[in-house]
């Protein structure tokens, strides 16, 4: 019951609808691209006209693109939605945030993963900013599973909301320092693995010194009466007897 009152009805809906596919009953017009969600409706994606024509007084939003993957603008979202602890991005001079997770081109484990100091703790993707989900689906997960995220944006709501976000910062903070422990962790390391080595180099090279470098020997001699074949001389006979 906490759980669905937390969690608006349109939300899993949302995320898990196909966009920027061709609207069937406007696919001559320009305009066509399924971009465009009704919150009131929690229906299937919709074009500009239908839009016009259907949803004209109903909260709708629009989803647009980035690295083929569907983001909302911050400005449009946040209206409706809690999004604290999701990473923001600015993308062509707007403040956006990703709707589903984005599959990292090299995945590591969270335990495993090393050089960054900011992660999703639901898919592990590197962040910029002290952010615990990198996308709306994220911190739905998390939210199920962990149970300390929330969605809720009503000013009735304020104090649950408050204590909620209270307990996220300091999960936040509590990962941050996690991460920055295992990268000191990992400099220590290598750091004592370089000296180790050196000295095991110091050592081996004072057991065993380098022979001394043989002085230079002097070219060979190039005299003339040194041949390797000689010409021969008049052969001298005895002299004839009496």
């Amino acid at each position: 019951m906490e759980e669905s009152m937390l969690v608006p009805p349109w939300l899993e809906k949302l995320l898990s609808t196909n966009f920027f596919t061709v609207c069937k009953t406007h696919s001559d017009s320009a305009r066509s691209e399924c971009n465009m969600y009704c919150l009131d409706c929690n229906g299937d994606s919709f074009c500009f006209y239908c839009r016009s024509s259907r949803h004209k007084d109903h909260r709708v939003i629009q989803i647009r693109r980035s690295s083929y993957h569907d983001v909302v603008r911050v400005s449009e979202v946040q209206k409706v939605l809690d999004i604290n602890g999701v990473q923001t991005y600015v993308i062509n001079g707007a403040r956006v945030l990703f709707l589903n997770e984005r599959p990292q081109p090299k995945a590591a484990s969270c335990t495993g993963t090393t050089g960054v100091s900011h992660i999703c703790e639901i898919c592990c993707r590197s962040l910029l900013d002290p952010f615990p989900f990198c996308s709306l689906g994220c911190k739905l997960v998390g939210m199920k599973r962990n149970g300390y995220a929330n969605f809720t944006n009503n000013d009735k709501d304020d104090d649950l909301i408050g204590c909620k976000n209270q307990e996220m910062i300091s999960k936040m903070m509590k990962i941050s320092r996690n991460h920055n422990r295992q990268r000191q962790q990992h400099r220590d390391h290598d750091h004592k693995h370089y000296q180790t080595q050196e000295l095991r180099e110091g050592i081996q090279h004072e057991m065993y010194p380098s022979p001394p470098t043989p002085p230079p020997q002097p070219p060979p001699s190039r005299h003339p009466s040194s041949r390797s074949s000689r010409r021969k001389g008049i052969p001298h006979r005895a002299p004839f007897g009496p």
